[in-house]
């Protein structure tokens, strides 16, 4: 209860996801209720319920998607429609039509042509020999209200504020780099403190192979960015927010990079700290130059979100990133003087600064 009730107070007080899911339902409503006012209640069509069914399904989440699945779901309609008709009529029982269809229109729905919308064949032949006696006149009439139940949800979705996703898009970004930013600060606070819990590093780990969730989220929604934008009469105004175009890329890119390398440090810090470890862990004072190192990845991680999606501070990402240059050169040298002759501890600490290396590399050639 109480998160619906945040959902409307978040829709009520201004743009939000909240606010656009509410606009798409109060769109799919109204694109019934036109569909149904012009084909029941004033044309009376035989079969008006197909109008209205049609045109709610169509306003679709972008308007290109609306006008794709359209044109699909028609197809398959029409496909199982006339298959249904054809056979209905050369059959005069209605359970021996179902068996001979139901499996030709079945496999018809799985054609890749038809995407999603393969199963509209099915459900158009059910609709023709469920619904009493088959008949051409009705069947012709049945695809025809499909077509303008079509035709208005997709008036109505391309007309009727048409959906962008630019919004989300940021938000979405900016959520996944705020979480490798906080998930790099634990660690290295971790480290700096030496603590070396294996359930404490199991859950950071835990939580940078989540991460990877939202990357891939993050991709979703560019590319639902750039659909939204596609055939979209508000995408031809100048937008309030910027279009998805190469920053939203090279975003993704460094994002990547700091999913998988984040995902190394916790597994070498994980495996460093497992109970049944006879190796040592890496001596205190290498642990805590390479916590400075974390810090400041996660400093530039957070600088390059805001250089990208909010803030101009291009000239702090500049200084974070020779830092992190300065505090790499440091952990290499640090690791050259230490005089440590266990072979494992050396081999902790040599991936710990492969991992620092690749991240450092992609942060600098972005920032750049």
């Amino acid at each position: 209860m109480a998160g619906a009730v945040g959902a409307v107070r978040r829709a009520w007080a201004g743009p939000c996801r909240e606010r656009d899911l509410s606009v798409q339902a109060a769109k799919a409503a109204l694109a019934a209720w036109v569909a149904w006012a012009v084909a029941g209640w004033w044309l009376r069509a035989p079969v008006a319920f197909v109008a209205p069914w049609v045109a709610v399904v169509l306003v679709e989440s972008t308007v290109y998607r609306s006008i794709a699945h359209g044109l699909q779901q028609l197809a398959a309609i029409a496909a199982g429609t006339v298959a249904a008709t054809a056979v209905g009529l050369l059959m005069h029982s209605t359970v021996a039509a179902m068996a001979v269809v139901l499996p030709l229109v079945m496999l018809l729905g799985q054609w890749r042509r038809l995407g999603s919308q393969g199963i509209y064949a099915a459900t158009g032949a059910l609709f023709v020999l469920t619904n009493g006696s088959v008949a051409v006149t009705t069947s012709a009439a049945r695809l025809g209200e499909a077509l303008f139940g079509a035709v208005v949800g997709i008036a109505v979705n391309a007309l009727v504020r048409p959906p962008l996703y630019l919004r989300d898009t940021r938000a979405v970004l900016r959520d996944a780099t705020e979480e490798a930013h906080d998930i790099l600060r634990d660690v290295a606070d971790g480290l700096a403190a030496s603590r070396w819990d294996a359930e404490e590093a199991d859950a950071w780990h835990q939580r940078a192979l989540r991460l990877h969730g939202l990357v891939e989220e993050a991709r979703s929604a560019v590319e639902w960015s750039r659909e939204s934008l596609r055939v979209n009469l508000r995408g031809h105004r100048k937008p309030a927010l910027p279009l998805p175009e190469k920053g939203y890329d090279d975003a993704l890119v460094v994002l990547d990079y700091a999913a998988v390398h984040t995902a190394g440090v916790t597994r070498t810090v994980l495996e460093a700290a497992a109970e049944d470890r006879s190796a040592p862990r890496p001596h205190p004072g290498l642990a805590k130059r390479y916590a400075e190192f974390l810090c400041e990845t996660a400093r530039a991680l957070r600088l390059y979100s805001h250089s990208r999606f909010g803030d101009a501070c291009e000239d702090e990402l500049s200084e974070a990133v020779s830092r992190l240059r300065d505090i790499l050169g440091e952990l290499r040298r640090d690791l050259v003087r230490s005089t440590t002759d266990d072979p494992d501890e050396v081999a902790t600490y040599g991936a710990l600064l492969a991992q620092a290396h690749r991240l450092a590399d992609q942060l600098a050639a972005s920032a750049g």
